[in-house]
């Protein structure tokens, strides 16, 4: 089992550069198309335990809105067994230089 980490949002470009790492979405297909982390994939909370397919050696960078469900399913899969990270604040408090908007 892996300790569970949380990380700020300023830590988040860290992790986008890095060939190691998974950014994971977990708002809604909406929100997401209206701006999200480069290079984050999408999978909302309430769909994630359809998605089977997470990579076991990456480290899950895990942000939801405003932190709160990023840090309850970043405990559960650290008790799975995978490298996780959960960004205090969400994706309000995230002012990076990877941010994406759609116009």
């Amino acid at each position: 089992m892996f300790p569970l980490e949380t990380i700020s949002a300023k830590m988040l470009d860290y992790y986008v550069d890095r060939k190691d790492s998974l950014i994971i979405d977990l708002r809604d297909e909406k929100e997401y198309a209206e701006g999200h982390v480069k290079g984050a994939v999408n999978i909302p909370y309430g769909k994630f335990d359809e998605y089977r397919k997470l990579p076991e050696k990456k480290v899950l960078v895990l942000y939801c809105d405003r932190g709160g469900a990023s840090l309850m399913l970043a405990r559960q899969l650290a008790k799975k067994g995978y490298m996780t990270r959960s960004v205090i604040g969400g994706f309000r408090a995230y002012r990076g230089r990877n941010l994406v908007i759609s116009s």
